[in-house]
């Protein structure tokens, strides 16, 4: 059986510094229970998103990941995509594709897994929601996690997106209002759900179909979403995307603390390396101050929000789990974030292993 629908193809283009999200819809005739290799592969003017000459302007979209599209309704999907130049290679905007290309080599056994914290802030005729149109509001403090007209700003855009995700078939696991007037986060990442998969690459497409529901649903607010690091200069807290990662290892009962701390050596060594990948803006957010650490110092710590690398007190106590990486900014994509990580704890700890078994064999 096949059923009749439209499919909103979305991409990431070629803006600098940060990319953005792109879309266009198709009919789309299609089986029941379709997966992405279902769907058709489609074109687009590469030369008016930043990634073709006007000469020669073709690129090409790859589905790569599907979701229910919670607007248009059932039989109707969201279909993320990778960009691909004419000739079928990845396009140098690509950041998936390179993901792809680290994790073959890390190897099935390192199994990482990712969770995104998503911070935003909505704003209104130029202003964070909650911010009066000259001045300021009453200084941070009672609007994390508040309740009620005068601190909580723009929960029912909150609400609907929350919704959408999970009417999507998104691993969204929570929101909330965040330290700013008109910040607020969501979460995606493990539910605890059995089998329900949580592995980076997953994650990191849903971080960004979670982004383009954002966007479409504020849409019929009127409202602007804002990924910016620091949204508002001056004694306010900028916006993060804090990052859980765990790997089979740090993972296991009885290695874990050991697996977290050698995690944390090798993350250390790649800080800089790291910092150049995880956001635009990202100095005018890490300042130290803000729930931060300066951009130029690595720190972790238990249970320390101002660390670079936090481990959660529960993990600490358990011995084995998942860190946090507090250094990406909101506007941070989780492809690249992925990248590194993964890159740094799993295919650096399996180079040095390998090195010290043929040094031990060299003996």
């Amino acid at each position: 059986m096949t059923t009749n629908g439209f499919a909103e193809y979305i991409w990431l283009d070629g803006t600098e510094p940060t990319q953005q999200l792109r879309s266009k819809a198709r009919f789309v005739a299609l089986p029941d229970a379709p997966a992405a290799n279902d769907f058709p592969g489609w074109g687009f003017d590469g030369s008016s998103t930043g990634q073709a000459a006007g000469d020669d302007s073709d690129c090409l979209l790859e589905p790569v990941h599907i979701a229910h599209d919670p607007r248009r309704g059932k039989g109707n999907y969201l279909v993320l995509c990778e960009v691909l130049n004419a000739d079928g290679t990845p396009h140098c905007t690509n950041h998936r594709a390179e993901l792809r290309r680290t994790l073959d080599t890390a190897g099935a056994g390192a199994q990482p897994w990712a969770g995104f914290e998503q911070e935003y802030t909505l704003y209104h005729a130029g202003r964070p929601l909650g911010f009066p149109a000259d001045g300021y509001p009453a200084p941070q403090g009672p609007y994390y996690c508040s309740v009620g007209a005068t601190t909580a700003f723009g929960r029912e855009l909150a609400d609907a997106h929350a919704r959408a995700c999970l009417e999507a078939g998104l691993s969204i696991y929570g929101i909330n209002a965040e330290v700013m007037p008109g910040q607020w986060e969501f979460q995606i990442g493990y539910r605890g759900i059995d089998r329900e998969p949580v592995d980076v690459l997953t994650m990191s497409d849903q971080l960004w179909l979670a982004r383009f529901l954002l966007m479409h649903e504020a849409e019929r607010f009127g409202w602007a979403v804002s990924f910016d690091n620091k949204p508002m200069a001056g004694d306010w807290n900028g916006a993060g995307m804090h990052t859980n990662f765990s790997t089979a290892q740090t993972r296991d009962r009885d290695g874990g603390q050991d697996a977290l701390k050698s995690a944390i050596a090798a993350l250390s060594r790649r800080h800089e390396d790291h910092i150049a990948r995880y956001g635009a803006g990202l100095a005018d957010r890490l300042t130290g101050l803000h729930e931060t650490c300066r951009i130029d110092e690595f720190r972790s710590g238990i249970a320390d929000r101002g660390a670079s690398i936090r481990i959660p007190a529960s993990v600490a106590v358990k011995g084995h789990g998942y860190l946090e990486d507090r250094r990406p900014g909101a506007n941070a994509d989780p492809y690249q974030v992925a990248t590194c990580l993964v890159e740094t704890v799993c295919i650096g700890r399996k180079t040095e292993h390998l090195l010290s078994e043929r040094a031990t064999a060299a003996e």
